[in-house]
């Protein structure tokens, strides 16, 4: 198969990491737009989701990468998921690498969806090259009629995942005991520590954090943190 006949769209926002241009360079077929679901689609089955160790930890964090594999799964029948970078990153990055690698282990188990390290975007270039010249696969629009995601209590659930120390499983018992993140905001300590699994040092945390204030920077051009605005 001869380059230009590659086809392969990316999302405009992927033009910052140097992908798009290393593909077009090589001489691909390439469309660059706004993508609803993934980040590269390289077949009419298969987007991918491609992200850096800091925003993979970033993503698990604040609730978007198990929201991204859901959208991933529900649209494509192959959907993967490239991991880009030195994983040796993971120290400067994240406390405990084991919830690194136990989000990883979700999504390749619970959603089923593949993760493919590679070590630099130019590598990222020539396995989406790869991935794009498969053959055997579905037939069909490569892009898709898809609605914007509009799921309130995934939302909800991303926002509580937020708060310092609460994971996914946290969050959905936080929701269900609250009903909405105001709510569980406005909590106290006392009721915080009655969520399942909660604990009262991790709800002292939850409260330090929402009642910190961050007080505008002084002339030396450092900015000062009180409690309950003192």
């Amino acid at each position: 198969m001869a380059l230009k006949d590659i086809r392969i769209i990316a999302d405009d926002r992927e033009r910052k990491c140097g992908i798009p241009a290393l593909l077009k360079k090589a001489g691909l077929n390439l469309e660059v737009t706004t993508l609803q679901v993934g980040d590269y689609i390289v077949s009419a089955e298969t987007a991918v989701e491609r992200k850096s160790i800091q925003d993979l930890v970033s993503s698990i964090f604040d609730g978007r990468l198990f929201d991204q594999c859901s959208r991933l799964r529900e649209h494509f029948e192959h959907p993967a998921l490239v991991v880009e970078g030195d994983i040796d990153e993971l120290v400067n990055v994240v406390e405990n690498p084991l919830v690194f690698y136990g989000a990883l282990a979700r999504v390749a188990l619970d959603y089923n969806i593949p993760v493919l390290p590679t070590p630099d975007a130019d590598h990222t270039a020539r396995l989406l090259a790869a991935m794009a010249t498969r053959r055997g696969g579905s037939t069909g629009p490569y892009l898709k009629k898809i609605r914007k995601h509009q799921d309130v209590r995934l939302q909800q659930l991303s926002t509580l995942s937020s708060l310092p120390g609460i994971g996914e499983k946290l969050a959905d018992r936080i929701l269900e005991r609250f009903g909405t993140p105001l709510k569980a905001f406005n909590a106290s300590v006392s009721e915080l520590n009655r969520v399942p699994g909660m604990g009262r040092s991790r709800a002292e945390r939850i409260k330090k954090m929402l009642d910190t204030t961050i007080e505008p920077a002084s002339d030396s051009g450092q900015a000062r943190l009180t409690e309950d605005g003192k």
